[in-house]
């Protein structure tokens, strides 16, 4: 058995010491460490975080040559293999690790060594409190097993089946609030780190019914006998990574409902669709993979064109199944929808990028996102539950619904997932074409296609209309039918002192036009300041206005002329027109 033994030992420097006890080994045994974590699609490169890695046979010395950034090879047989090494942990993330006075976090892939040829042994990890009086309370959180003589919730000795299984525990520690829920038979737990005036109990009762929905939807037995909502309550922030028994979160204190709260704020809506989202990548992604990642290759790039099917899908059932839960109301499910919808119409990277070349290229565009991502690139989670609606619905309405998206996934989990079989390129349309009783070759030929889908023809069928309007403002976020502004800036933006910072500007837009560019700050218009109502002002002036603007870019003042034109109708919102027929989706 190979044993792990981790330790905060300075959260003050943000210090994990990591000793890997390996046994016997010989000369050429190499050791490595991953460059990315599934679920998050790119190369971090964690081994930069690594410090002072040395080796020790027993309690001597030995040479451990490093290969390159991340690998190293033992240069003598030893009888009793040691390595010892820290891990800096200062990632206020989900992905890697975070270590002070206020708790502990840590991913498998940012602090574990891989002993390559043993990564199929059994493990065991024994993890160390923090040194010193102030830690007394803290206790430790993960979905990894306790040895027999441990507890969960206790520091000490925990154990899996092999490396794979290791890596794919985050643990917390700290003092966290705990409460439990069952849901089908399983223990849930949730877990808040972080200052927090949360109503543990109104979340765990939304959180049994969606789990619930969701084992329910994949045969009504869950595949694993413990679950952990781990969340890190902060000022704000939002983000999720899911893991076989697990998932890591990070949300807003002000997501959470108090127990004064008894109505649904955008913020917990939020925060429910985020779990719904990860405790639905429990099965779809997790379990149901690309063949591509049977198993992982966690040292390069693995590139797949499926991901529009497991964050897409994902991404659509997340929101849906909160209204399908109960959690949410139906008016409220579609605004959620339109929402989403507003994302993808407001972005000129749609007509650029398919979702196929978006799935495939993850690992340089999706999540290395700069100034210019709205008009290079589309969102494989955003226009791929598009995708995932547009098959649904079409499905419901070529099988007289008889069928929907819940038999494909129910397919693929019964004859993939479950089976341990990762997915081809075209395994999601074959078993759709078998589900409708054709060659569903011309709806999968949207993921090839920079075109917009169809969905208002087929939402009409379902008594949904969809209508367009220009935005309302700069926090507009669609879904909603507000009062339209008849001119757009052509620009997101943020307060600054001394106007506003442009977040991004779209092509051809007026912004655009007059020569701003992402990150100057706009000053005046026609020679009087401008604050964060600037959209509304730019309204007074009307459709083909010409204005004199001046704004700094780093420290050099510019001129520019800004011609406002007519906004154009990105806002998405949904309406209900025919009760009767939505029952067939809703």
């Amino acid at each position: 058995m190979i044993q792990y033994r981790i330790c905060p030992i300075d959260p003050l420097a943000h210090l994990f010491e990591v000793e890997l006890l390996i046994g016997q080994s010989h000369k050429g045994q190499r050791l490595s460490l991953p460059s990315w974590i599934p679920g998050s699609y790119m190369v971090r490169d964690f081994c930069r975080n690594l410090i002072a890695v040395s080796a020790y046979d027993d309690h001597q010395s030995i040479e451990l040559k490093q290969l390159d950034k991340q690998r190293w090879e033992v240069q003598q047989d030893c009888h009793k293999l040691i390595l010892r090494y820290q891990v800096y942990a200062w990632d206020m993330s989900v992905r890697s690790a975070h270590l002070d006075q206020t708790h502990g976090f840590f991913n498998g892939t940012s602090v574990f060594l891989k002993v390559e040829g043993r990564e199929a042994e059994p493990v065991k990890m024994q993890l160390l409190p923090p040194p010193g009086d102030h830690y007394r309370h803290w206790r430790v959180a993960t979905a990894m097993t306790p040895a027999p003589d441990n507890q969960r919730y206790a520091f000490g000795a925990y154990v899996a089946d092999n490396y794979d299984e290791l890596i794919d525990h985050p643990v917390e520690m700290g003092e966290f609030t705990l409460a439990s829920f069952d849901a089908c038979g399983v223990q849930h737990d949730l877990v808040l780190t972080g200052r927090h005036w949360a109503d543990t109990d109104r979340i765990c009762a939304d959180l049994k019914k969606i789990c619930e929905a969701e084992i329910a939807l994949f045969g009504g037995t869950a595949p694993y006998d413990y679950y952990l909502f781990m969340t890190m309550v902060v000022g704000a922030g939002f983000g999720g990574l899911e893991h076989r028994a697990s998932t890591a979160l990070v949300c807003g204190r002000s997501d959470l409902p108090a127990i004064t709260e008894t109505g649904m704020t955008e913020g917990y809506r939020t925060f429910l669709s985020l779990c719904s989202h990860e405790y639905f990548h429990n099965w779809n992604v997790k379990r149901i993979k690309p063949a591509r990642f049977v198993p992982y290759d966690l040292e390069q790039e693995s590139y797949t064109t499926q991901l529009w099917a497991y964050e897409g899908i994902t991404s659509y059932y997340d929101d849906w199944l909160t209204y399908r839960a109960g959690c949410v109301d139906r008016n409220d499910y579609l605004v959620m929808l339109g929402e989403l919808m507003t994302r993808v119409t407001r972005g000129q990277g749609r007509f650029k990028q398919t979702l196929q070349q978006s799935s495939f290229n993850a690992w340089t565009k999706f999540y290395k996102q700069d100034e210019n991502a709205q008009n290079a690139i589309v969102s494989y989670y955003t226009k791929g539950a598009l995708f995932a609606l547009y098959l649904d619905l079409s499905i419901r309405l070529e099988t007289d619904h008889r069928h929907c998206l819940d038999h494909l996934m129910q397919r693929l989990w019964q004859d993939y997932g479950s089976q341990g079989i990762g997915t081809e390129d075209d395994t999601h349309q074959n078993l759709v074409s078998e589900l409708i009783g054709r060659d569903a070759s011309d709806l999968f030929a949207w993921l090839s296609s920079t075109d917009d889908l169809p969905l208002a023809p087929l939402l009409a069928q379902f008594g949904v209309q969809l209508s367009q309007r220009a935005a309302s403002g700069n926090d507009d976020k669609g879904g909603s039918d507000n009062p339209a502004l008849t001119t757009e800036l052509g620009a997101k933006y943020t307060s600054a002192p001394l106007g506003v910072k442009l977040v991004n500007v779209v092509q051809d837009g007026p912004a655009h036009r007059a020569g701003l560019a992402a990150g100057d700050v706009l000053i005046a218009v026609n020679d009087l300041q401008v604050d964060t109502k600037l959209d509304k002002t730019l309204n007074r002036y009307g459709v083909g206005a010409q204005l004199r603007c001046h704004w700094f870019r780093r420290d050099e003042l510019m001129t520019g002329t800004l011609i406002l034109t007519e906004a154009q109708a990105t806002s998405c919102v949904l309406t209900v027109v025919d009760d009767s027929l939505l029952h067939g989706w809703l």
